[in-house]
């Protein structure tokens, strides 16, 4: 990579004195500064002397750009498109660096806005530094980021394409009622949370690995359902797979949102707990393990849960994405078992005059579009300009 090209872009971001850390071949990571006690970091991979496009990297939320693209059975997303000639940029967001003591009233302005002002950020200073064209990527809660950042930015023409992977629009009013009821309210609980000043939601990943890493045979302490053929608690290994593999049948506010959930595989109970066989499909533990173990925080703050259940539920007097005012093209790939086929953002756009390429990867789970040995083939080769 040239170096020159790191370092005035760590200039434009006013990374001030602060070196860049290199990571690996070409690839380096910037912290950026915002106050006394607030960051973000940016990673930077890739040839910037010969890369045709910027891609822009926007996690899903609690995610990082390193657990996200950077992590994979096999090569990485990130390093997919830093071969195929793109300048690779990514956005970690502000939360991934949080610690207890640093939770406070700043983090409810963590939105989809507020995201968007720290990607605006770095969008300006990498068009400032290279002058190149660029897309937007974005997995699960990132690629709301994109879609809404496309929106705000209908009229930049150096905004060549939307990539989105996997994640919900708003649902449709007219065929979808239910699931629009079902939003709303998640978008009333997530305010009224907010108004209580709780700032932040612990998904629970990290704990669930730590737990099944230290001790994979303990209870967890979560009953199996009614439905097995014995009585008895998860192991700790048992739960973190059905977790995986079973989210949206878990308690959670928002696990109702996958079709089945992170992670395809399947779960047979047995008639004790010690019997029970669960197994991956895509995606390896050990590659899950890999990428929790990336996390910072693994938090997610509740303004952005909120803007995305606005979304969802088309509440435009919370969070509004104004969808036909998108002009780049998008390529929109939703995993079968993780969102599910739910159209009507893509449409929305398509009906505004931009090209969608909308289309549902069958056997897929949430995370697997980004880590599974065969996304390469599956979800990945889609997303490239075609000939």
């Amino acid at each position: 990579m040239d170096g020159d090209l790191v370092g005035r872009l760590g200039a434009a971001l006013g990374c001030g004195e602060t070196a860049a850390l290199p990571l690996g071949p070409g690839h380096h990571r910037l912290v950026v500064p915002d106050g006394p006690a607030e960051r973000f970091a940016v990673d930077v991979l890739g040839d910037g002397g010969t890369a045709h496009r910027v891609v822009h990297l926007l996690p899903g939320g609690g995610l990082n750009v390193a657990a996200n693209y950077g992590t994979a059975q096999g090569r990485s997303l990130a390093r997919f498109l830093a071969d195929r000639g793109y300048l690779v940029i990514g956005t970690t967001p502000r939360e991934d660096a949080l610690t207890a003591d640093r939770i406070g009233p700043q983090c409810a302005d963590w939105g989809l806005d507020g995201h968007r002002a720290d990607l605006e950020r770095v969008v300006a200073a990498v068009r400032a530094v290279t002058g190149l064209p660029y897309e937007l990527l974005g997995h699960s809660a990132g690629a709301a980021l994109a879609l809404a950042t496309a929106a705000a930015r209908n009229s930049d023409r150096a905004l060549r394409r939307v990539l989105v992977l996997d994640t919900t629009g708003p649902y449709d009013p007219g065929t979808e009622p239910e699931l629009v009821a079902r939003a709303g309210a998640l978008t009333d609980l997530f305010q009224r949370q907010l108004a209580a000043g709780v700032l932040t939601v612990d998904p629970g990943l990290k704990g669930l690995f730590a737990r099944a890493a230290a001790a994979p045979d303990a209870p967890s302490g979560l009953p199996r359902p009614q439905s097995a053929p014995g009585a008895g608690q998860f192991s700790n290994l048992g739960l973190l797979h059905y977790a995986l593999t079973h989210t949206r049948e878990l308690p959670g506010p928002a696990n109702w949102i996958h079709h089945r959930g992170h992670s395809s595989g399947s779960y047979a109970f047995g008639a004790t707990p010690e019997e029970d066989r669960f197994a991956l499909t895509h995606t390896p533990l050990a590659v899950w393990q890999e990428a929790v173990a990336r996390l910072g925080s693994g938090l997610q703050p509740t303004a952005l849960l909120r803007d995305l259940a606005a979304v969802w539920a088309g509440r435009t007097d919370v969070h509004r994405i104004d969808w036909t005012a998108i002009r780049a093209d998008v390529v929109w790939v939703n995993a079968e078992f993780g969102r599910g086929d739910h159209d009507l953002g893509a449409r929305l756009v398509r009906r505004g005059g931009a090209r969608v390429d909308y289309r549902v990867v069958p056997g897929y789970g949430h995370g697997d579009v980004a880590w599974s040995a065969t996304a390469e083939r599956d979800v990945w080769e889609p997303l490239l300009p075609r000939p």
